[in-house]
């Protein structure tokens, strides 16, 4: 019996995962990952690479991904709440183009297993939060890639908050998805 709820989304091959919390007056015992249970439903990834990132509130980090080394990426939340999207970059998906996106939050323990082949990127809805993500490839520097968090093709209805966004310099700078071109071929 596994201890994870493998909820499909909008987007083939991406899923909110919520796994199950045992808890008493001490606190809770949870697992947030087993490659048992994820390879029962499907999901057969090899993670190499766990990061963390801590933020503030309105800071949104992203469109992200990597050019040569596309990464699948299991994603929480360890403290606070963040809005988290996925981008479909997948050549010849139905998709391509689509989003899909989940509160995730430290209360409701949700995660979200994005494939190779998509744009990543986050909001802090919280005064701070503390973010966490496996990979199943290491990160390449010089092989990173973006598009604009507010692309009008792409559409990606971020919530509101009071709190204006907070990006890097170089994620002002990250091209639509029309002039970013990237095609992803499809893999796991």
């Amino acid at each position: 019996m596994s201890n994870f709820t493998f909820e499909e989304t909008s987007i083939k091959d991406v899923y909110i995962i919520t796994p199950k919390s045992f808890g008493d007056e001490r606190g809770y015992f949870m697992e947030t990952y087993s490659a048992k249970d994820f390879k029962e439903a499907g999901l057969d990834y090899d993670f190499v690479q766990d990061n963390q990132s801590s933020s503030r509130k309105g800071v949104l980090r992203g469109l992200h991904f990597q050019k040569n080394y596309p990464q699948a990426k299991l994603v929480r939340v360890l403290k606070g709440e963040v809005f988290d999207v996925a981008v479909d970059l997948r050549e010849g998906s139905e998709t391509y183009g689509k989003w899909v996106g989940a509160r995730l939050s430290e209360e409701n323990k949700k995660q979200l297993m994005i494939p190779r082949g998509f744009a990543h990127g986050f909001l802090v809805l919280s005064d701070h939060a503390e973010f966490a993500y496996k990979c199943d490839d290491f990160y390449h520097p010089e092989d990173e890639g973006g598009i604009m968090y507010n692309d009008a093709d792409v559409n990606i209805e971020w919530p509101a908050i009071d709190a204006d966004y907070v990006l890097s310099d170089k994620d002002q700078k990250h091209p639509s998805l029309k002039d970013a071109n990237i095609k992803f071929k499809r893999s796991k």
